[in-house]
């Protein structure tokens, strides 16, 4: 499973080839704050609604005739999947009405209830607007799930909810110490994106080395299609595969140490490695011209129509893609390429973790409801209904038997298959959101992946920013155990 490069004997590896530019013009770019107001209190948190006896049927004890709210990120998976598990709630407890909506506003339509102490029962957290993980955490504006992971799950009472979930789950909704604070209900492969019929055309197949990743940019190049493009205006869809790229080079505790905001963490030899690989497909021209202009939305559609061979995502691109994806795209996701023959990991280190966030307010008036809720999206059933409608895994570990699996979702199997224990799951964007997001994202590499910035100068300012955010006493702060 090694990294194999045609230039291993020449005795230099990527990092000794890779020359690092003139250094260019750096352009402030604005940021606005994430969630800065959540710190507010929890005004009308105690009228909850009476609880209701627990039974075998009922182990949550919700009360069948209590409302409940639903929120759900109207995004790449849509919103039916959520609606036909809200239809079995219905039919469980017909006399519940329930209230069910979707936005892709949520921190805007959300934040102000929060303050006000009238959340939903039961939110989708995701997309660009998602309130700050670690914010809420860490104000104490969640409910503890531990309940719902203790209970009996729907396919089989004598096994509890959190003995059927995927490995690392769990932990994931876990910022310090035991609670569990967010139910992740997607399960995402992240990695470099690609059509293999494009690359078939072009007599190639997938590169596992940064020399033939750059080789096949330029023979594309050749042929008038971009090597590369992203979301411009998100780029902190970059870090899907640029991430597991560092920790392929480096090892995992490369992305622990930034995770845990150490000193001089973003200085260490993997990163400096990783940013210069990257800004060479720049330097190169390999990159969709306008990219820095297009969103997440735009860029996939350049992407299926041909114009560019690779693009950083998530595995819900299939479903998301899915109007402008041909019919004979055959879609696929690749591990990043390595660097040399140095990296410390094997080709096929990849970045897989829960997706979707779904969180029960602590002031929410039914959190019982919303726990039951996610009890039931977490059967089999609704584990199946989400992969087929979807084409994307869910926490179930399991829930595909039966299922013709999509192409993007046979790829993602086969890359989890290939990576083994070789999956990293960094945290950053869960525990600090606005440092994830605006910071390293649009300040950082996205001016650096738009020409504006040298590597060297991104990684000093992506650096400021993590001590910024670790010296900052606002803010709760978590570290891997």
């Amino acid at each position: 499973m090694g990294s194999t490069s045609a230039h291993n004997n020449e005795g230099l590896g990527r990092r000794d080839l890779i020359k690092r530019s003139a250094a260019l013009g750096l352009i402030a770019v604005p940021t606005m704050s994430f969630l800065s107001a959540c710190a507010s209190g929890d005004s009308g948190g105690d009228e909850k609604v009476d609880k209701g006896k627990k039974t075998e049927k009922n182990p949550l004890g919700v009360n069948e005739s209590a409302p409940l709210e639903i929120v759900i990120f109207d995004g790449g998976f849509g919103t039916k999947y959520a609606e036909d598990a809200k239809a079995v709630y219905e039919k469980t407890y017909p006399k519940a009405k329930i209230k069910f909506s979707s936005t892709q506003k949520i921190r805007s339509q959300l934040q102000p209830r929060f303050n006000g102490g009238t959340p939903p029962d039961l939110i989708d957290n995701s997309g660009a607007e998602q309130m700050d993980m670690g914010v809420l955490v860490g104000k104490k504006q969640l409910t503890d799930l531990t309940p719902l992971l203790d209970s009996p799950s729907i396919d089989d009472p004598s096994k509890k909810v959190r003995d059927t979930l995927r490995p690392g789950i769990v932990e994931m909704g876990q910022f310090d110490g035991d609670p569990v604070w967010i139910m992740y209900y997607a399960y995402t492969v992240y990695g470099v994106w690609y059509s293999e019929t494009a690359l078939e055309k072009l007599d190639a197949t997938y590169p596992e080395n940064w020399d033939d990743m750059l080789a096949l940019c330029a023979k594309a190049k050749k042929k008038g299609i971009a090597g590369w493009t992203y979301a411009g205006k998100h780029p902190y869809y970059l870090p899907f595969s640029l991430y597991p790229f560092i920790a392929k080079i480096g090892g995992r505790e490369v992305l622990d140490k930034i995770d845990n905001l150490e000193p001089n963490a973003w200085s260490d030899p993997a990163v400096k490695a990783a940013f210069e690989a990257y800004y060479e497909l720049f330097k190169k021209g390999y990159i969709l011209k306008g990219t820095p202009g297009i969103d997440h939305i735009q860029s996939q559609t350049a992407w299926t129509q041909g114009k560019a061979l690779f693009i950083p995502n998530g595995s819900w691109v299939e479903n998301e893609a899915a109007k402008t994806m041909p019919a004979d795209f055959k879609l696929a996701v690749g591990a990043p390429s390595g660097l040399d023959s140095s990296d410390k990991m094997p080709f096929g280190t990849i970045w897989a973790s829960g997706g979707e966030p779904f969180i029960v307010p602590k002031s929410a008036k039914n959190p019982d409801g919303g726990m039951e809720q996610l009890r039931i999206m977490l059967s089999e059933a609704s584990s199946k209904n989400f992969t087929q409608s979807v084409k994307s895994l869910t926490a179930l570990n399991g829930g595909t038997d039966g299922i013709e699996l999509t192409p993007g979702l046979k790829s993602a199997t086969a890359a989890l298959e290939k990576a083994g224990d070789n999956v990293v799951n960094p945290r950053l964007q869960d525990w600090y959101v606005k440092l994830q997001k605006e910071q390293i994202g649009v300040a950082g590499l996205g001016e650096m992946m738009a020409g504006r910035a040298t590597p060297a100068e991104t990684i000093k300012k992506i650096q400021g920013f993590a001590d910024a955010a670790a010296k900052d006493q606002s803010i709760k702060h978590y570290k891997h155990q």
